[in-house]
């Protein structure tokens, strides 16, 4: 063990010399030294050794103890040592998340439940893991996203690919590894449309869970829709009449109609009057309609695909009576909207605290699909927010939005950073009561 203050080494069980001269080391006198001509002394007590006093003698006789322990004749032993020779040390770190340990305490002081959520989608691969915190919401403590495009090739073959299930069973190894070194309260981890669609989706659930561990849940598409709303349920402000909310995803895109015009619950999912998914999203489009050189006018011809959609959507109409109201608007939560939202602040770098909950009024979208046409694909690329990944997806993902925007007409468009991931945790933690256990205890702690 080093000695922080004056580095040298001290024994095991923490002594330390003192300070000043009682932590010189001294050899021993040589006959015939400073002692050697003293007096008797007056008490005619004889001597140890010749030339030596008994205090003299029994001083030296603790140092050769006690080699490695100076001590004074008036310094008791077997004592820590006292306060003021210890140098202050500054506070460590908080250490990192240590495995099979809860991070951080719950609202009553005791262990703070951990819960984890996986998302694995056509495009992309989410993990969120997080602990409850006050007022239904949570913290984050770790996350996890990689674009793997497991949907690549679906639209005409059918098939997952050999080479987009690799790449997804990668960033599941990842997840696991990160899931493995906690120990959950409760977890779900879904997958959605490309498993959902795919001839050998249930072959890929089953090589998952294999070679990674990971149990997957292929949810259906009523459910998703859920999940949305319920991850985005603290971005609808009081006062508001209505809300459609959608999801634009990489294989499907998940649209709900949510009216709060009469009351409202914790729950914002409890709300939603009309549902719908739509078979497309950014990835199945652009392989339709190409993504690399999108003109106007196949631009114009993929919003008309999505409308011919959504004018077979029977529950389109659930809100018309407050889609003239300023109490209505659209909520947006994907890859496509928080770009558009990305690209309006000019962000040299992507910024979610800065993005998620930003209001985006009709005017400035139309002038952010407006400048997207007008990009050529590299300059696409060389945007921060877009990037080589979503460079060939992101016209696809306007289309779709476009579409929606015509359907049902709003003054305004919110943009969530959050979604499906966000709505499980919110779930999986009102289920166990968390939140509403903190409300019964408080009076009590006060």
């Amino acid at each position: 063990m080093t000695d922080p203050e004056y580095g040298n080494d001290v024994p095991s069980d923490g002594a330390r010399p003192p300070r000043g001269d009682a932590g010189k080391r001294h050899s021993r006198p040589p006959p015939g030294g400073r002692n050697a001509h003293a007096q008797p002394p007056a008490n005619g007590r004889p001597e140890d050794k010749a030339g030596e006093k008994p205090g003299k003698s029994r001083k030296r006789r603790k140092r050769k103890r006690g080699r490695k322990v100076y001590a004074r004749d008036d310094a008791p032993q077997n004592k820590p040592t006292a306060p003021e020779f210890k140098q202050p040390q500054p506070k460590p770190a908080a250490p990192a998340l240590a495995p099979n340990r809860f991070n951080g305490r719950d609202m009553a002081g005791g262990e703070a439940p951990v819960y984890a959520a996986l998302d694995l989608g056509t495009n992309n691969c989410r993990l969120l893991v997080a602990i409850p915190g006050k007022g239904g919401q949570f913290r984050v403590v770790d996350a996890f996203s990689r674009i793997v495009r497991l949907g690549e090739g679906l639209t005409a073959s059918g098939r997952l690919s050999d080479a987009a299930m690799d790449r997804a069973v990668e960033a599941l190894k990842v997840c696991a590894d990160k899931l493995r070194n906690r120990r959950l309260k409760r977890v779900r981890l879904i997958a959605t449309e490309a498993c959902r669609s795919a001839a050998n989706g249930a072959e890929f659930i089953a090589r998952v869970k294999r070679e990674t561990g990971l149990s997957l849940e292929i949810i259906d598409r009523k459910t998703e829709a859920r999940l949305a709303v319920s991850g985005c349920g603290s971005l609808v402000e009081r006062g508001t009449k209505g809300v459609v909310l959608f999801d634009i995803g990489g294989g499907s895109s998940e649209i709900a109609l949510v009216d709060v015009s009469r009351h409202r619950t914790p729950r914002l999912a409890n709300h939603i009057v009309s549902w719908t998914s739509l078979p497309v999203g950014v990835v199945s489009l652009a392989e339709r309609f190409g993504g690399r050189h999108v003109t106007r006018d196949v631009f114009d011809a993929m919003v008309d695909d999505v409308a011919d959609m959504l004018d077979r959507f029977e529950g389109r109409d659930r809100l018309s009576h407050v889609l003239a109201d300023d109490g209505f608007h659209l909520l947006g939560t994907s890859g496509t909207v928080t770009t558009l939202a990305g690209i309006h602040l000019g962000l040299e770098r992507y910024d979610r605290r800065r993005v998620d909950g930003l209001w985006l009024q009709n005017d400035e979208v139309d002038a952010m699909i407006t400048t997207l046409l007008d990009w050529e694909f590299e300059k696409r690329v060389a945007n921060p927010c877009i990037g080589a990944d979503r460079a060939d997806l992101v016209l696809g993902g306007c289309a779709i939005l476009e579409a929606i925007r015509r359907a049902w007409p709003s003054k305004r468009l919110r943009v969530a950073d959050r979604g499906l991931r966000e709505g499980m945790l919110s779930e999986l933690m009102a289920d166990d009561g968390v939140w509403r256990r903190a409300r019964k205890r408080r009076p009590l702690d006060a």
